[in-house]
């Protein structure tokens, strides 16, 4: 067992099943910009904040893509099924693991890509903004995941070395974000399933947060 001072969560993907809610937010957008490869671009964009997704589509679709146009007619769909809807969908054993931790007072913190003002709104939304001492958002660091820059910063404020800290990702450029950062990681995928690389990266490939849970236990 690894010696655990604060655990540290990316937010879409991992809290919520928001990843799948946006991708298919983006291939019916993507219709109307005729992107063949909707899919397969998005899925590179996951777990990077807004201007690295930016430079992904630049460099996917061409530098005369309307990134701009995307991304807005993106977002106002997400956001009609978000209020639609009044929260994001939680994933599987979020609350019983939140709960756990706070019983065992071991802070737990959001390290999302996404702004920290969204970031809060949609954890309060969903009842669960209390069981994070500290939530760190994409705009409060300069460089995006892969590199570490955003899991250094949560440790910072969190008070805790790197390495005693364990991040909880579904993404493979959160998972490289996280051994930049010299921390361990748990990788529960969500669209993405692990390859070598994150078996390698990673400490342990669980299904859920319920079986991080029960190893934590």
């Amino acid at each position: 067992m690894i010696k655990t001072e604060a655990v540290i969560f990316d937010m879409d993907g991992v809290i919520f099943d928001s990843e799948r809610i946006y991708l298919e937010c983006c291939i019916a957008v993507g219709k109307k910009y005729a992107m063949n490869n909707v899919e397969e671009v998005c899925h590179r964009c996951i777990g990077t904040n807004s201007a690295m997704t930016r430079q992904i589509l630049l460099d996917s679709c061409g530098e005369d893509f309307p990134v701009e146009e995307f991304t807005r007619d993106t977002s106002g769909l997400f956001w009609e099924r978000y209020h639609a809807e009044g929260q994001l969908p939680v994933k599987t054993g979020t609350e019983e693991l939140l709960q756990y931790l706070t019983e065992k007072g071991i802070p737990a913190a959001i390290a999302s890509s996404t702004k920290t003002e969204v970031v809060r709104r949609q954890l309060k939304d969903a009842g669960l903004l209390d069981y994070f001492s500290r939530v760190v958002g994409g705009d409060q660091v300069t460089r995006s995941k892969p590199e570490p820059d955003i899991f250094l910063k949560a440790a910072e404020v969190m008070q805790t070395a790197p390495e005693n800290c364990l991040v909880i990702e579904d993404s493979y450029n959160g998972i490289r974000a996280a051994a930049a950062a010299g921390m361990t990681s748990i990788m529960v995928p969500d669209l993405l399933e692990p390859n070598d690389e994150m078996r390698e990266k990673a400490w342990k490939i669980l299904p859920s947060l319920t079986e991080v849970k029960e190893l934590l236990g």
